[in-house]
């Protein structure tokens, strides 16, 4: 069944081996031929195969059997094994892992050879599960790494979802489920062609041969093929687990874990008074409470697992006295405090990190990996992430980013659907898409060119919305100095030798603006030639990757493209050096598409040459086949933009 990923804070275990015999399985798939691949691709897997049996009383057994060839030095890093349990639900009967060396040398892994390590991140105060693991060290080449499992758990819920493949290509990828006597399968297959299983009494098996390298793509979403199934009991038979037959009975079931967990408490009470003392209408209150969960550390500690502790937030009392807590402990948090202030929210599931995700078709809790809120809003709330629901306007919070105030949403999180936890009434919701003014990135330099080519220049960058969250994460993750080097290399792509002698940034929180105020000096922006000339590039600063991503040449897109909705605006200045006059003004450009548009347009007036610049780019996802047609666009984008003017003296 689904478990949570985890990260592995311990070394690898050293080589332990037996001579016992490698099983046939093993050696039938390293005997497998393998197509060309390119060099690119690190590993590929020869089998993927996990069976699943569930028994009358709800207990599951999963045995899976894996296999790699690693084809080159990054490859040597897929060779491991991690399988997660926890005590009570989740239990390791049986591992095993053996390596077969290009010449046929057999090495099986021994018991000493696996390591039981708690698995945590940096995040995670505890949580109540554990990791074995054994890891191949510096296989060759041309090895093969293959593994055995056998774990037992108790079903949480009467499903299972299955993902063919990561992004190593694979030979052969198979699921089997056996289920009860009476028992049937209901499935669907995502990012995939429909694929009827084969069916023996009550087992059921779905299989994909042939998957094709997926190498990481920017700007994109996962394609690779998940299948979702569900497990239904024969009629007027009980079920071992919760079945879900639409996102209502996911609301129910989700908000009844959760159910007494927002209680106010006189402390919470107090706190809130004071932090809305001063607010002169709801949405302040709603700001002045969201800025004070936002900045509660993000700590997470996973207990009771076996009985759905993964779904259920802490008391709000615990989290508000302890001063921690995870994204569902946020949002009920805030949930809890907006009551006390009397405003009504809900606390909403989502997947953070892959807006296509979440699929209607498939009512499931599993479906989600983060938690954010939802606050009922009056009509004269026109913040930009206020949707329309059958319970009224709401307004979408992320509580746990705190680099994104009320009012808007990260944009890995917007045009998802989410499901609105609230019992009976609950239901899948589309997320909004905050349009490109809201997402400005407004540009005015101002530069000054002298004869020898010299470049002085002072601008301010404006950003507002997520460019502005995303500056506000840049500053955050570094020191000054570090935060002025890493503008200083950004800048050295158009003006080489670029050297900054001041950088002030001003964050205007509330507002969700973010101000940069940059001078520099680049000492040969301008190329002098014949001694008459001299040439510069007048757009001086490069359209920025959030709006146009530059994107590889030759690429052949496996994955759709996704464009953010943002609009920039750049106005630049230049002052010319005495005794030059225009020879060469670059070429005015405009071109539009049905997700973007571009303008270019140049003013010559004495002695001053001024560059206006504009781009707008829709909220959209693209299909592969329309990659080519998506490049080109920005690839004009970019050539507009890098255009020289030419003077004379």
């Amino acid at each position: 069944m689904k478990i949570a990923s985890i990260v592995l804070l311990l070394t690898p275990a050293l080589w332990a081996f037996s001579n016992k015999d490698v099983p046939s399985w093993v050696e039938e798939v390293s005997s497998r031929k393998l197509p060309a691949y390119s060099g690119k691709v690190p590993a590929a897997v020869l089998l993927d195969d996990q069976h699943v049996t569930l028994d009358p009383s709800g207990s599951v057994t999963t045995v899976e059997r894996h296999a790699i060839r690693i084809l080159n030095q990054q490859g040597r890093k897929d060779a491991f094994v991690t399988v997660p349990y926890w005590k009570n639900r989740r239990d390791v009967k049986e591992l095993h892992a053996w390596l077969i060396a290009p010449n046929g040398f057999q090495k099986t892994f021994d018991k000493n050879s696996v390591m039981d390590i708690g698995a945590f991140s940096e995040a995670e105060l505890y949580v109540d599960g554990r990791a074995r693991v054994i890891t191949a060290e510096n296989p060759e080449i041309g090895s093969v790494f293959a593994y055995e499992y056998t774990i037992q758990e108790k079903a949480l819920t009467a499903q299972d979802e299955f993902y063919f493949q990561t992004h190593l290509p694979s030979l052969q990828s198979r699921y089997t489920v056996t289920l009860p006597t009476g028992w049937t399968a209901k499935a669907v297959l995502f990012n995939q062609s429909p694929l009827d299983p084969m069916v023996e009494g009550s087992t059921y098996t779905w299989e994909l041969k042939d998957l094709p390298f997926r190498d990481a793509e920017d700007d994109s979403v996962s394609t690779a093929p998940r299948l979702a199934v569900s497990f239904l009991a024969p009629p007027g038979s009980p079920s071992v687990a919760p079945t879900f037959s639409s996102w209502g009975d996911v609301s129910r079931w989700q908000s009844s874990l959760a159910q007494g967990q927002d209680q106010v408490t006189p402390d919470i009470s107090a706190r809130v008074s004071q932090l809305t003392a001063g607010a002169k209408s709801d949405y302040e209150k709603l700001r002045a409470i969201g800025h004070y969960v936002q900045n509660i550390r993000y700590v997470a500690i996973e207990m009771n697992l076996q009985n759905g502790g993964g779904y259920v937030p802490h008391t709000a009392e615990v989290v508000f006295t302890k001063q921690y807590g995870d994204c569902k402990d946020k949002a009920n948090l805030m949930r809890c405090m907006l009551k006390a202030a009397g405003l009504d929210a809900y606390t909403v599931a989502i997947f953070s990190g892959d807006k296509t995700h979440v699929r209607s078709e498939w009512p499931s809790p599993s479906q989600f990996n983060h938690m954010i809120l939802a606050a009922k809003v009056s009509d004269s709330v026109t913040a930009p992430t206020v949707i329309s629901s059958p319970l009224g306007r709401l307004l979408i919070f992320d509580p746990t980013d705190d680099k994104t105030p009320v009012g808007d949403l990260p944009f890995y999180e917007q045009g998802s659907y989410a499901l609105l936890l609230a019992g009976d009434r609950g239901d899948l919701l589309r997320m909004p898409v905050t349009k490109p003014e809201a997402n400005l990135i407004d540009v005015s330099v101002d530069a000054t060119l002298d004869a020898d080519g010299k470049l002085a220049v002072s601008f301010v960058n404006s950003k507002t919305g997520q460019p502005a969250s995303t500056e506000r994460r840049l500053q955050a993750g570094e020191n000054p100095e570090k935060y002025k080097a890493t503008y200083q290399r950004s800048l050295s792509d158009r003006a080489k030798g670029a050297v900054i002698s001041n950088i002030v940034p001003e964050d205007h929180f509330d507002q969700n603006k973010f101000d940069l105020k940059i001078d520099f000096d680049s000492p040969s922006y301008g190329q002098t030639m014949q001694n008459r000339l001299l040439v510069f590039n007048p757009a001086v600063l490069a359209i920025p990757r959030f709006i146009a991503p530059p994107f590889p040449k030759d690429e052949k897109r496996m994955s759709p493209v996704v464009l953010r909705a943002a609009l920039y605006h750049k106005t630049v200045r230049v002052k010319l050096p005495a005794g030059f006059t225009i020879d060469e003004t670059p070429a005015a450009a405009k071109f539009e598409s049905d997700f973007g548009k571009f303008s270019l347009s140049f003013k010559q007036e004495p002695g001053l040459l001024t560059m206006t610049e504009e781009l707008r780019t829709e909220a959209v996802t693209l299909p592969p086949d329309q990659f080519e047609r998506v490049k080109k666009f920005f690839d004009n984008c970019h050539g507009a933009d890098r255009q020289n003017a030419v003077l004379v003296k």
